[in-house]
């Protein structure tokens, strides 16, 4: 008998399909509609009694809100069906940038979503490339936050650039950059910027030698594209090569992200497929994450390492 079942909700089924084909498994069956008012319904239309159940849902830019309602819906019930285990399978963990209190009378979006989660009867959450490591001690069951740093290394190695310099755009990703830029053996650089308000950014300037180099700007996601324009601008400013390189993880991409990042002039950007991508900019190399996801929801169910899978 199968050990396990995998649900996709409606937020990237393309993702669910690609994990399931990757297992040799088919998707489980499940019914979800809107009623006439706007309230969702769900229901499962085969059983899992005592089986591991794997639910796959990410938060689309637009529709996060209807996505993580959608989502606590799938885990309750699948909680009131008898489940052995339920695996929340989020690709890209929505409100994971308000993560903390920035001035006064402000939320923790992202706690509140995790005890949310946690209320509605999930055991274990499976995500990538969380805001902030520390999102994990929201939950109080394991959190698996998989990295795509190996992945991102090995496609940049192949390229074999010319003196490449990984560029994190802000302080708070330097240590996730330094890392890159050890695998890779290059060197790296820090831009300093300021947040006048949301989604707009001013560069201020790079710590770090950039001249002559090929750069790589590293980052978790990509939202309006504001803040890639004024860093190329200011690289290739500081006399960096004109071959800016964007690497990141979720390509949230709202707003005028597309006109941006055309604007940019990148030489190519690389993302993960975390999120489902509408509207595609020029020159975008999209690398599937599903393959990873499956792996790791295979050694869950035999009990068998994850970390060693992307570490």
């Amino acid at each position: 008998m199968t050990k396990y079942k995998i649900f996709s909700g409606s937020s990237h089924p393309e993702f669910a399909t690609a994990i399931a084909k990757h297992l040799r498994t088919k998707l489980g069956k499940v019914t979800i509609k809107n009623f006439a008012c706007g309230e969702k319904y769900v229901k499962y239309e085969e059983t899992f009694r005592g089986q591991e159940v794997f639910l796959v849902q990410t938060g689309r830019t637009g529709h996060m809100n209807d996505d993580l309602i959608e989502l606590l819906l799938m885990i309750d019930a699948a909680k009131r069906s008898f489940a052995k285990s339920i695996h929340v399978v989020m690709p890209y963990f929505a409100y994971s940038r308000q993560d903390k209190i920035h001035g006064p009378r402000e939320g923790i979006s992202a706690k509140l979503f995790a005890n949310l989660i946690a209320a509605a009867g999930a055991d274990h959450v499976i995500t990538m490339h969380l805001h902030s490591d520390q999102t994990q001690g929201f939950f109080h069951f394991p959190v698996d936050n998989l990295s795509p740093r190996r992945v991102f290394v090995d496609y940049f190695k192949k390229k074999k650039l010319k003196n490449p310099v990984i560029i994190s755009p802000d302080a708070g990703g330097a240590k996730d950059a330094k890392k890159f830029a050890d695998l890779l053996g290059a060197s790296l650089a820090v831009i300093h910027k300021q947040r006048p308000e949301h989604n707009k950014s001013e560069v201020m300037h790079i710590v770090g030698d950039v001249k002559g180099k090929t750069p790589i700007i590293l980052d978790d996601m990509v939202d309006t594209g504001g803040s890639v324009t004024g860093a190329v601008k200011a690289l290739v400013k500081n006399g960096a090569s004109k071959d800016v390189y964007l690497c990141a993880t979720h390509a949230i991409f709202s707003g005028k992200a597309k006109e941006n990042l055309d604007k940019a002039s990148l030489k190519e950007l690389v993302f993960t497929d975390t999120l489902p991508i509408p509207r595609t900019p020029k020159n975008l190399k999209v690398i599937s994450m599903a393959p990873l996801f499956a792996e790791v929801m295979k050694n869950v169910v035999e009990n068998k390492s994850v970390s060693k899978l992307f570490f």
